[in-house]
């Protein structure tokens, strides 16, 4: 069994059609095929063997997308990363998953200094003249190799986390996870008819590209937007320019976006839109809805456990304010107390998940992988109760405030606070307090020129008192990472 099979289904589906596009770059999929093989047949000249780890450190371009898949043929582990990371957090995963290739770009070239020497670097272009590393088109051989025959529970992919507290823990996916999310995805998400096109502007090294499965699977065009930074204006001009049906991933900051662009404007072939990574508020849903039509579906996934927990389809999202979706084909998710045992119906409790999509372990950390996977479950450290088999998340649990020995949920302010008309953008979350432990802070992206006591007010008339905000501040944009998560740590860091 190994994932690579995927490809070879969409070659088989597609003919010649275009599997890759980037600006003026373009790719069939029997090109892409050819590349990905002797790329992979070139790594193993190289020297590296089965099971090897190879760092895939770039932004979005057609190489990272060949480096994948060429990582999966070849039987290797591909460890994509943020090309945004420091070369220092570069440098932990390359030594903490013994990496024997990295595949850089010329962004993040710089962080090839001091690594290890066994590590072999393959250089993706060369704009700044430098002569460092393997040249990447030097690597393809000329003829390609078999694909590897790896086992179901070898490792395939590694997904760090983004290590907002602590070093970064690389959730190990195998061959049968990505399979079992494949599955899921066609089953429960889309079939992906053929003509599909999927575009892509998320980082492909994280969520947008576990899509590529699924869709390369049925012989999709894969369309990479081009540059290092979100474009509202550039994606709603490439979904026109190509036809595209499928907006492969956004994060709910990235649609709020595309929404505002795309007003007035007519989107006739687009007939899906994916949103995951983080809560989708019910005022942005209803505003995609309303520009878009009802072709929003929400996804709630962990990298342990790859975009596949729950899903909510776009017929089904506003019946349900609030909730992220039924879970998965597949996939078991009990709501439980401390001790693991479940709770009730309606009743707050930690997420836990099982199912062959769910993660072997995380690399080289045993202790972390017992306490996660502890009772034979994911325990994914969000907060939330079910209700006739739909999941409603409250919070991430280390997230909850708790002020005067009540819980107060950020989501559930942030949710008020969106629904006032001159409030773009909203975090909340708890910060010391000598009198009750802890109190509400609100961080607030004006629309128009509210004061912090109009905001105070408005959610006094909304929430229990103890839930409103002590203080607002207002920020010209609040702190995301690459994947368009708020960083809320960055957020409790900041003086009052």
């Amino acid at each position: 069994m190994n994932i690579a099979g995927l490809l070879d289904d969409g070659i088989a589906r597609a003919g010649n059609r275009l599997a890759l596009v980037q600006g003026s770059r373009a790719l069939t999929y029997p090109e892409l095929g050819d590349r990905v093989t002797r790329l992979a047949a070139g790594l193993s000249r190289l020297g590296l063997r089965r099971a090897d780890r190879i760092v895939l450190l770039m932004p979005n371009r057609p190489e990272l997308v060949e480096s994948l898949w060429a990582a999966f043929h070849g039987g290797f582990v591909a460890v994509p990363a943020n090309w945004h990371l420091h070369p220092d957090e570069v440098g932990y995963i390359v030594r903490h998953c013994g990496a024997a290739a990295i595949v850089v770009s010329d962004e993040t070239a710089a962080a090839t200094r001091g690594l290890p020497d066994e590590v072999r670097i393959v250089r993706v272009a060369r704009a700044d003249g430098s002569d460092s590393g393997l040249d990447y088109e030097d690597v393809l051989a000329p003829e390609p190799s078999p694909a590897v025959d790896t086992a179901p529970d070898d490792p395939a992919w590694l997904f760090y986390t983004s290590g907002t507290t602590g070093r970064p823990k690389g959730a190990t996916l195998t061959h049968r996870n990505l399979a079992a999310m494949t599955a899921a995805y066609h089953r429960d998400l889309d079939l992906v008819a053929e003509g599909s096109s999927y575009l892509h502007a998320a980082p492909l090294t994280h969520g947008s590209g576990l899509y590529l499965l699924p869709s390369t699977a049925r012989g999709a065009t894969q369309i990479i937007a081009p540059g290092t930074n979100f474009s509202a204006a550039g994606f709603v001009a490439l979904l026109e320019e190509h036809q595209v049906t499928h907006a492969a991933f956004l994060a709910p900051t990235m649609l709020r976006r595309v929404v505002d662009e795309a007003r007035g404007r007519t989107l006739p072939s687009l007939r899906s839109v994916v949103v995951g990574g983080a809560p989708l508020y019910q005022e942005d849903l209803r505003a995609a809805v309303g520009v878009l039509g009802p072709i929003v579906t929400q996804m709630y996934g962990q990298g342990e456990a790859p975009m596949t927990i729950t899903v909510m389809p776009a017929s089904e999202a506003l019946d349900h304010p609030f909730s992220c979706g039924r879970a998965f084909h597949g996939v078991d998710i009990r709501v439980a107390d401390s001790g693991g045992e479940p709770v009730p119906d309606g009743k707050d409790g930690e997420v836990l998940v099982r199912g062959d999509v769910v993660m072997r372990g995380y690399w080289d950390n045993p202790g972390a992988t017992a306490a996660t996977l502890a009772g034979g479950w994911l325990h994914t450290g969000d907060i939330g109760h079910l209700e006739a088999g739909y999941l409603y998340l409250t919070d991430r649990a280390k997230d909850v405030i708790i002020t005067g020995g009540s819980n107060v949920y950020p989501r559930e302010v942030e949710e008020v606070l969106l629904t006032h008309p001159a409030v773009r953008e909203a975090a909340v979350v708890g910060v010391p307090d000598a009198e009750w432990g802890e109190s509400v802070r609100a961080f607030v992206v004006a629309a128009g020129d509210p004061s912090s006591g109009e905001l105070i007010q408005y959610c006094r008339g909304r929430l229990a008192s103890f839930k409103k905000p002590r203080e607002v501040i207002f920020l010209p944009e609040l702190p995301k990472n690459a994947a368009g998560k708020i960083l809320k740590r960055e957020l409790r860091e900041l003086p009052s």
